[in-house]
């Protein structure tokens, strides 16, 4: 296998969020194959039975104009058909649909890129989750310390005793 066939921040930048899954589009995987679109969509419908709609779908009007909000792009391309979007399920499906070295190779970074995905999503899970903690213990100790705080009040205002003193007077 060719080792930084493409730089894995390439491909992080190819996908995308669509109905709650990361997907990728056909024509960023067509272009990372080094095939056309129209080539690897007509491979895909000559095994659509091998996508259903979990591993891939159309876009709609809305997400394209969407896609073209978050990649600062006036247009998108001039395209004639809305883009499909494969999940990674789809991505490993086209494994067995493109037989090509390039396209092997390139499947096998873009599953370790959505892994790392993955990996780095669970890490931020898991810190935001221990921020969390930490946010609640913060706020019952500045709750604890407010009562404190509360309570020296409450004796510096409190009171004072009288200065006078009682006691004996000591005659010479």
């Amino acid at each position: 296998m060719t080792k930084h066939l493409v730089p894995q921040e390439t491909i992080e930048r190819k996908i995308h969020s669509f109905r709650g899954k990361k997907v990728m589009l056909d024509r960023d995987l067509a272009e990372l194959y080094g095939v056309t679109t129209g080539n690897l969509n007509l491979a895909v419908r000559r095994n659509i039975n091998r996508f259903p709609k979990d591993f891939m779908f159309q876009l709609t009007i809305r997400e394209i104009k969407n896609l073209i909000l978050q990649s600062a792009r006036s247009r998108w391309g001039g395209v004639r058909k809305f883009p499909y979007a494969f999940t990674e399920q789809g991505v490993a499906m086209l494994s067995s649909v493109l037989n090509s070295g390039r396209a092997i190779e390139i499947n096998i970074l873009i599953m370790r890129t959505f892994i790392k995905l993955k990996e780095v999503s669970y890490i931020h899970r898991n810190v935001l989750l221990k921020l969390n903690a930490l946010e609640k213990k913060i706020e019952d100790h500045d709750e604890n310390i407010e009562s404190l705080f509360e309570a020296i009040r409450q004796l510096i205002d409190a009171p004072k005793p009288s200065k006078h003193k009682i006691g004996f007077v000591q005659n010479n």
